[in-house]
């Protein structure tokens, strides 16, 4: 719909100078009194043009070339706002198209032959992964598949690190537990792994191997085995939740293949980093950031930064047109040194979009659950799976801002009634299945040739949402907002259900049964096309 407005509101720039090369934006009117879209054009531009905006208005109404068949009258509403109202044929037309396109339906070509990196979960190989990951893991593939919906050629990918400290003391939480299976006594440190898993990883090794490995180092046989296992279990957590990475990085093969010894040259032929105390600093103060930072310490180890950096000039090595991080709350101080250092290296950093995701809380009964079975701080994405189940865990996860903290109640996701706007979705889906196999077994089948006879406000209201499903899934892919999907879904399903309450299809005349039966079958091509993209299951029965 946005499109087609853009493309009309286009034919007003042959007359007026000051509308050309403008970016049009539209808004659906919170009343449908107020049109399908609206756009604030002449208001924005009443300061440059010293006009009144309802004169703007007016004028660019006059310029406009439109066919009534498509938009059936446009309005000037308020200080300014310039309301259009689509046709009865234009809105029906919709119909047609989703009859024709099925599954693909609101897919667009707009960054066909553009290439996306998103990187997600990149947790280390240190432990299960937690309700935060679950939040990131699911956020990060659902932004992969709308990006994908709207053109993209999307690489998945999972950066981690196997080296360096914490995963030493991984390799040595895990020896010790093994010691303590062979007898030995132990003072286990406070600030080692404690999980139960560390423990499971210990006694593999013992059952296998008994005192093989009693005077083996951290740094073999328990590090290795550790780090194999805890990645088997991420994968298969994820398995889960139908995601899978196709990249998989190493930090440490920024190392072994030279790029950090590179990048250490290079900040130094470019003026941009110095020695003091024995320690290297970058001049992050000269880059537009607060203070210089270490980058390698005085005892010859790396900071977070070093690798981080070298890390993404191979995202740009790799010709991405769009890098896609995906953070929890903790990355809000760091990324910016990130980006500064790359900038200052020619970078394209506008390339880069960096997105922080908050904090998730477990509700159940107004309480803060703590359900881990694994004797550790935290509830695993594991757990809450075999809680409330995969469709119910991407769907929450995918139902409110990334940006904002996110309570999960427990007792709603449970819930297989109508509050449970998951359930609610997937039973609109299903009741349509059975709708279909209704009707059909009366020999009534679906028509494209009586759209017109569709006139009640229900069936307008359904045919106006089922032409907004394009615009919103390019919206939600330009913007990463999967929430944005979700609304739209459970205002969809409303107006489903709104449509069917007052629009029989049995018993009604053979034409209005059909066209009846046909916006019935676009909205059910819809709901299945939206829960697709948040991946989620659409099922016939429930």
């Amino acid at each position: 719909m946005k499109n087609t407005l853009s493309s009309i509101l286009n034919t007003a720039s042959k007359k007026l100078e000051y509308i050309k090369n403008i970016d049009f934006t539209f808004e659906k009117p919170k009343s449908d009194e107020h049109g399908d879209l609206s756009t604030n054009l002449a208001m924005t531009l009443s300061k440059q043009l010293k006009k009144n905006p309802r004169q703007i208005a007016q004028e660019i109404i006059d310029s406009i070339e439109f066919d009534k068949n498509i938009v059936e009258k446009i309005e000037i509403a308020g200080p300014g706002f310039i309301n259009f109202f689509f046709s009865h044929s234009y809105l029906s037309e919709k119909v047609k198209q989703i009859h024709a396109e099925k599954e693909v339906f609101g897919k667009s070509k707009k960054y066909q032959g553009k290439r996306a990196n998103v990187e997600f979960v990149s947790a280390n190989p240190t432990g299960p992964l937690t309700v935060g990951h679950g939040r990131n893991a699911v956020s990060g593939d659902t932004i992969a598949n709308m990006l994908e919906w709207i053109g993209y050629e999307v690489d998945r990918e999972y950066y981690f690190n196997n080296a360096g400290r914490q995963m030493r003391v991984l390799g040595d939480s895990v020896r010790l537990r093994y010691l303590e299976l062979l007898g030995q006594q132990i003072d286990f440190p406070q600030d080692y792994y404690q999980g139960d898993y560390i423990k499971e990883i210990a006694k593999d090794i013992f059952v296998e191997s008994g005192d093989k490995y009693i005077s083996e180092t951290a740094e073999g046989i328990f590090k290795e085995r550790a780090e194999r296992e805890i990645f088997k279990d991420i994968e298969r957590t994820l398995k889960r939740l139908n995601i899978k990475h196709s990249i998989y990085f190493n930090e440490n093969s920024l190392y072994e293949d030279g790029k950090i010894e590179a990048l250490l040259k290079l900040f130094e032929e470019k003026g941009l980093s110095y020695q003091k105390d024995g320690a290297t600093w970058l001049k992050f103060s000269e880059l537009g950031n607060q203070q210089d930072k270490v980058i390698i310490k005085s005892t010859g180890e790396p900071t977070y930064r070093l690798p981080d950096i070298a890390y993404h000039v191979t995202k740009f090595d790799r010709n991405y047109d769009l890098i896609i991080d995906l953070f929890g709350s903790d990355h809000n101080a760091t990324y910016p040194d990130v980006l500064a250092a790359l900038k200052a290296l020619g970078y394209e950093t506008e390339k880069i979009k960096v997105l922080i995701h908050q904090f998730v809380t477990i509700l159940q009964d107004g309480e803060i659950v703590k359900m881990s079975t694994r004797k550790a701080n935290y509830i695993t994405l594991d757990e809450l799976n075999d809680e409330v189940g995969a469709d119910v865990v991407r769907y929450f996860f995918n139902m409110r801002s990334i940006s904002t903290h996110m309570n999960f109640d427990l007792n709603l996701a449970k819930k297989h009634s109508d509050e449970n706007p998951v359930f609610y979705l997937q039973y609109a889906h299903a009741r349509i299945c059975s709708i279909i196999k209704t009707v059909k077994d009366q020999d009534i089948n679906s028509s494209l040739e009586n759209l017109d006879l569709l006139t009640t406000p229900e069936e307008i209201g359904l045919l106006k949402k089922l032409n907004h499903f394009e615009d919103e899934v390019l919206q939600s892919g330009e913007s990463f907002e999967a929430n944005r999907i979700t609304s739209y879904l459970e205002e969809l399903a409303s107006a489903f259900h709104k449509f069917y309450t007052f629009s029989r299809i049995l018993g009604t005349e053979k034409n209005l049964a059909e066209a009846r039966l046909a916006l019935a079958e676009a909205s059910k091509i819809v709901i299945a096309n939206g829960l697709k993209i948040l991946g989620v299951s659409a099922p016939e029965k429930m």
